[in-house]
């Protein structure tokens, strides 16, 4: 999970429901010390503590132990802290989970914005970013259908384009999607004067 998404109850929730979870700790995130694991300096991991929370909201939301991982990104030399409720898998593979799901987080939201046109969400409840992602995921689905019962070949990237221009126009799509229609644009650009043509 994304440091900007921390939310503590939600966190125990699923520390609960028995799944665990690898997230990045905020800078001023309040906690106490209650343990610290020996580390291999050589591996990158700085430290491997447990830890309690210390801020008023934090504590209520999450009573229980959490493991604050510090760790050397190689690449860029920047200090990373994890958070976990594991406290079982070595703090080297804490981190490298983190840092391959972590790319594959940030791929999943640059298709979201890029084949589901979500550039911003409308409304900042979950009820209606919830609602805003099942409207697009549905409309792409139903684009997809058209697509293979129509047998198009544009790919879905495309027809989600060609759809958001043309929305409001009542044309068959093969017409929107042809390039006769590219051509009378032109044709309709050819008629126009031309300023150096004397």
């Amino acid at each position: 999970m994304d440091r900007g998404y921390v939310d503590f109850a939600r966190l125990h929730a699923m520390h609960q429901a028995g799944a665990f979870f690898v997230t990045r700790a905020k800078s001023n995130m309040k906690a106490h010390r209650r343990y610290s694991a020996s580390t291999d300096r050589t591996t990158r991991i700085i430290c491997d503590q447990t830890i309690a929370l210390d801020g008023y909201y934090a504590k209520q939301h999450y009573p229980d132990r959490l493991r604050r991982i510090r760790f050397r990104d190689a690449e860029t030399g920047r200090i990373l802290v994890f958070l976990t409720n594991n406290f079982d898998l070595p703090a080297l593979t804490i981190a490298a989970l983190y840092k391959k799901n972590r790319w594959q987080v940030e791929l999943f939201f640059k298709w979201i914005k890029q084949h589901l046109r979500i550039k911003q969400f409308y409304g900042t409840s979950e009820n209606a970013v919830k609602t805003q992602i099942w409207i697009a995921v549905s409309v792409y689905v139903l684009v997809a259908i058209v697509k293979k019962r129509l047998r198009l070949d544009p790919s879905l990237y495309t027809l989600m384009q060609v759809l958001s221009v043309t929305i409001f126009e009542k044309m068959p799509i093969q017409t929107a999607l042809s390039s006769e229609t590219s051509q009378c644009d032109i044709a309709i650009e050819n008629n126009q004067l031309n300023l150096f043509d004397f």
